[in-house]
């Protein structure tokens, strides 16, 4: 059974599942998740919780021997299994199958992970995993949804706040949930249930956001440029090596380039995409990006890159930041489109 995160709250009004398995790109929500099911296990009556952590040298028979150790006094438990990789090896895949086809009796198991990549979400040992378990995917909502998610969270403690102060907010926090969790928290701390004002919620709030080099690259990808050159601004702000800025934007150019010109050669976009080496959930950003563009486009994008590369190195004078501010440009234009009009 797969279920959505708005789902969980009814789910444990119920008898539990005999395994869980909570995985996702936000750690903030895949922990809140967990601590849910780990109280209602507890309300349910199962007393007992062992906690196991695979890391280097763990057995995998411990597993086993934590599901057939039952308690003396006949307790139920909760057997909480942390993957802090998401990687099991082969023994492990191999033992998380077996796990699966001889669940204990009196025992609930939960399984929490990070991220499942593409490749992962393949192997048999997730297949069979998500297919004998209670699953529930915790990602981040994405940036245009973080204001109904603040919201959300506001009205769990009483609180209300406008649009442009749910927009300031989530402006703010850049998609680091975990900031914005705490910045929600410090308003209820600060001012009492009911409508907050604009004026508040600035005066709170401090800027938390993450400026981290992959939304740069998201941002690059979709053409946001106002969101680039804040991010930008950020990055630079924090003293971010150049080299690895221009590494990762360059990536995505050349991307977007070797997919836009397979294209335009008369293959598939997914055919394109393959042949580019584009995989996971980097596809959607990469394909829209070189159905907005043209190859000519991109061509120039990629020698401007190589022209930032010159001016780190000290061959060619300019100023680097202002040069990917204006590769980002490039790349945001509806030049594709224009072109076949």
């Amino acid at each position: 059974m797969i279920l959505r995160p708005e789902q969980l709250g009814a789910h444990l009004d119920k008898p539990l599942s005999p395994l869980y398995v909570v995985h996702g790109n936000e750690p903030l929500l895949v922990i809140e998740a967990a601590d849910r099911i780990r109280a209602a296990s507890r309300k349910q009556g199962f007393d007992e919780r062992e906690v196991l952590v695979v890391g280097s040298g763990f057995r995998w028979d411990d597993l086993f021997m934590s599901a057939g150790n039952m308690s003396l006094f006949g307790s139920s438990k909760l057997i909480d299994l942390r993957m802090p990789t998401g990687k099991p090896g082969r023994d492990g895949g191999d033992a998380l199958q077996r796990y699966c086809e001889q669940l204990a009796q009196g025992t609930v198991t939960l399984i929490t992970l990070p991220e499942i990549d593409w490749a992962a979400r393949k192997a048999a040992w997730f297949i069979n995993l998500t297919d004998a378990a209670t699953t529930l995917e915790c990602n981040a909502p994405s940036l245009s949804q973080l204001p109904a998610w603040i919201a959300v969270r506001l009205q769990m403690q009483r609180q209300t706040a406008p649009q442009d102060a749910l927009q300031f907010i989530a402006g703010h926090v850049e998609g680091n949930l975990l900031a914005a969790h705490q910045e929600i928290q410090k308003l209820a701390l600060l001012y009492p249930e009911g409508q907050l004002t604009l004026a508040q919620v600035e005066e709170a709030v401090f800027d938390v956001a993450r400026f981290d080099v992959d939304k740069l690259r998201e941002a690059l990808l979709v053409g946001d440029i106002a969101r680039f050159a804040r991010l930008l601004d950020g990055l630079r702000a924090e003293d971010t090596a150049l080299p690895l800025m221009l590494w990762a934007l360059a990536t995505e150019t050349r991307a977007v380039a070797q997919v836009r010109i397979a294209m335009d050669r008369g293959h598939s976009a997914d055919s394109a995409m393959k042949e580019a080496r584009v995989f996971g959930p980097r596809q959607n950003a990469v394909r829209a990006a070189a159905q907005r563009l043209s190859a000519g486009t991109a061509r120039a994008a990629l020698l401007q890159a190589a022209r930032i590369d010159r001016m780190i190195k000290g061959l060619t004078q300019g100023d680097a930041w202002d040069e990917m501010l204006q590769l980002a440009l490039k790349l945001s234009t509806l030049q594709g489109k224009q072109k076949s009009a």
